[in-house]
């Protein structure tokens, strides 16, 4: 079965938009990546797992640290741009709940904006078997700093078009690692994040967003116009708080 026949049907919109995705999505700040480097033990001779790893905002940033990593992304177009953008990382056509990976094989994991389109019980399962005993794992999300009143109006003109599309906000990813027997509960640490871009760029990034991917040309263009009128100057600060949620397979009894 193609990986693609395997994600939730809205993340499918992600292929429409690679390039906006890549013009318009933040990286993430250097705290952060230090954090993961010390907390995920990243270097050489160690195997990083990343999930859902798009097109390689957060791969091209762990790469220096000399660790192997291991990128799953099923949907074609993202691979193709992960590829382009980091020919030397090993990129896989797979899913989080069914990994080509033998047990024990990998030394921590990661997921950058992600885990919450994945069914968590599933992939905890198979992270459980391909992960050695007591890996780290962490979970990265960069979110929107409301407390900046356009960037609150700007989640108001987004939220609207939702639907049922998956969120990390909701927290409902959580569910699967209260239910785990194999992982511990993941611990937050949290990092301001100020993204320099621009207003184009901005418009790029909401556009990217799987949900207005999906919606009539015209619809979307109001939409652009809605973000072009509320993004105060052409290069602008985007407030962000990057969230990373660390955890680790349980120690044996």
């Amino acid at each position: 079965m193609p990986s693609e026949a395997r994600v939730h049907p809205s993340a499918l919109a992600f292929e429409r938009v690679v390039a906006d995705y890549e013009r318009g999505r933040p990286e993430f700040p250097d705290a952060a990546i230090g954090f993961l480097d010390d907390r995920l033990g990243l270097a050489p001779g160690r195997t990083l797992l990343e999930l859902g790893a798009g097109t390689g905002k957060l791969t091209r940033l762990l790469a220096p640290s000399g660790v192997r990593i291991i990128a799953v992304e099923p949907l074609a177009a993202m691979r193709g741009a992960l590829g382009r953008n980091l020919p030397d990382v090993e990129v896989l056509d797979a899913v989080a709940e069914d990994l080509p990976l033998g047990q024990g094989s990998i030394d921590a994991a990661v997921a950058a904006q992600a885990f919450h389109w994945f069914d968590g019980d599933r992939a905890l399962t198979e992270l459980a078997r391909v992960l050695l005993p007591a890996a780290p794992i962490a979970l990265v999300w960069n979110v929107r700093d409301e407390s900046v009143p356009w960037i609150r109006e700007l989640t108001e003109l987004i939220e609207p078009y939702r639907g049922d599309t998956p969120s990390h906000r909701s927290l409902r990813w959580k569910a699967a690692f209260d239910a785990s027997d194999a992982f511990l509960p993941p611990e937050l640490t949290s990092f301001p994040y100020l993204h320099a871009t621009t207003r184009e760029r901005i418009v790029a990034r909401v556009l990217s967003i799987s949900f207005i991917a999906t919606l009539p040309a015209e619809e979307r263009e109001r939409v652009a116009a809605g973000v072009r009128h509320l993004v105060p100057t052409d290069e602008v600060a985007f407030a962000y708080r990057t969230d990373v949620w660390v955890s680790r397979v349980r120690p044996a009894a």
